[in-house]
């Protein structure tokens, strides 16, 4: 047996001998973490630096407001200690003559809840709260809090948070990682969809979209997508970008400031070398994890989606989660809605339902159409999920099998294999199989 870190406790987990297990490459941590967010909002990339910026706006405006948009805790992002981006942001507009009253924090929601208190709490320095600077949740289905600033090419309505529209100074923070349909996170992703309206989703997240082949993984160039989310942020205006790139223990490996296009294509040129991970051949079984991002069902789709190109056709997908939100630990009721609906008709009838014209479109249905891209590889009962939390009551809705195991992962893992195998009418030792370690985070491929 291979022994194995549990990705979710500090325990150990068990898996066969033969198993490959598959991981990016550690990248080392910056050393001097509070130095480098430093020196890189003094000079970053294709950009005046962020103190030189924020007085021209004062200059220009004696009661200049700035926004700094963050994003919510689905995202691993440093915003406070030693390794926090947010605080050096800050620092530095009290530095040049902004008050605590002139600087707003807007949290990214996009289409997520709103998060509660305790939770910003638990996200943000103490010494932000001390400073009495306010911080707000962005709420896409609140259209009196919305500005109209025109349309994209393609025809989305561009309804955006109106704090952040009528703010004289715009920085938009976040993390940059592998993401499954807009290539990587960060840069334009922190406007689009972070802190658009719910109406300016349907064009960005519709079906054609979504099922467009270069929706995916690593891939900028003609993804629409990340062209979309472009169009609407360049069109928003960015003054000031902050960005980080972290490795598998969360700690900063980057620091890419500056302008909003260039900073976040260094940032993209750095994750790109180190998290695509080539497998000698498709596996009959893959086992993956929801990492960090896990946090209910919904968000579990980008492991599954990161793993499908390393297993076979018809071969198998095992993932472990964590869901912890407890208050929304399948997803928002139209997420649960469409996810009910893939159940039980499919993902060749769902596929060409949400492309009816009699359709209506609903917010979220996009993460449903990427589980619909996991079973048209490998077929839905090929398909185990198991986190502690979700059990009995939630699997009606929920694609696949679903384990509830009260001895936890290695009892899932063992039970998923052991049902795998009396398929196949093989032993596990027949069936080649991958561990992928680093989750969603890697991009494991044939």
């Amino acid at each position: 047996m291979i022994k194995i870190l549990n990705p979710f406790t500090d325990g150990e987990i068990f898996l066969p001998s033969h198993t490959c297990v598959m991981s990016m490459t550690q990248i080392d941590r910056i050393s001097n973490p509070r130095e480098a967010i430093y020196t890189s909002l003094d000079y970053p990339i294709a950009s005046k630096g962020l103190k030189e910026i924020a007085l021209l706006k004062k200059r220009e405006k004696r009661t200049a407001r700035a926004v700094i948009v963050i994003s919510d805790n689905t995202r691993p992002v440093p915003y406070r200690g030693e390794e926090g981006i947010l605080l050096p942001i800050i620092k530095t507009l009290l530095s040049v003559g902004y008050s605590t009253s002139e600087i707003t924090i807007l949290i990214a929601n996009g289409m997520h809840r709103a998060l509660e208190e305790a939770e910003i709490r638990e996200m943000l320095d103490a010494e932000i709260f001390s400073l009495n600077i306010k911080v707000v949740n962005h709420n896409a289905r609140d259209n009196a809090s919305l500005s109209y600033i025109g349309d994209t090419k393609r025809g989305t309505k561009i309804l955006i948070n109106s704090l952040y529209a009528n703010s004289d100074l715009k920085i938009v923070t976040g993390l940059v990682e592998t993401h499954f349909m807009a290539g990587v996170s960060g840069g334009r992703k922190g406007i689009c969809p972070g802190i658009i309206g719910e109406e300016s989703t349907y064009v960005f997240h519709g079906p054609d979209l979504m099922g467009d082949d270069n929706s995916r993984d690593l891939v900028l160039f003609k993804n629409p997508v990340h062209e979309e989310a472009l169009e609407v942020a360049r069109k928003a205006g960015v003054d000031f970008l902050v960005n980080v790139t972290l490795n598998r223990d969360f700690h900063i490996t980057g620091v890419f400031s500056g302008d909003l296009e260039k900073a976040h294509l260094a940032a993209y040129e750095s994750v790109r070398e180190h998290v695509s991970l080539k497998a000698e051949r498709e596996a009959d079984i893959v086992i993956t994890h929801s990492g960090f991002v896990g946090v209910n069902h919904y968000q579990c789709a980008k492991a599954a989606v990161a793993s499908i190109n390393a297993i076979r056709s018809g071969g198998y997908l095992i993932e472990m989660a964590n869901c912890s939100d407890e208050r929304n630990i399948i997803g928002s009721p139209n997420y649960r809605a469409t996810l009910a609906l893939l159940k039980v008709v499919g993902y060749k009838a769902f596929n060409k339902l949400i492309r009816s014209p009699d359709w209506h479109f609903l917010p979220e249905q996009w993460q449903v159409q990427m589980w619909a891209r996991v079973f048209k590889k490998i077929g839905d009962s090929n398909f185990f999920f198991f986190s502690p939390k979700i059990n009995e009551e939630h699997f009606g809705i929920l694609p696949g099998n679903c384990l509830s195991c009260a001895n936890g992962y290695q009892e899932a893992l063992d039970r998923a294999l052991t049902e795998i195998a009396n398929r196949e009418k093989r032993s596990i030792d027949e069936l080649s199989i991958i561990y992928i370690a680093d989750g969603p985070y890697a991009i494991c491929e044939y």
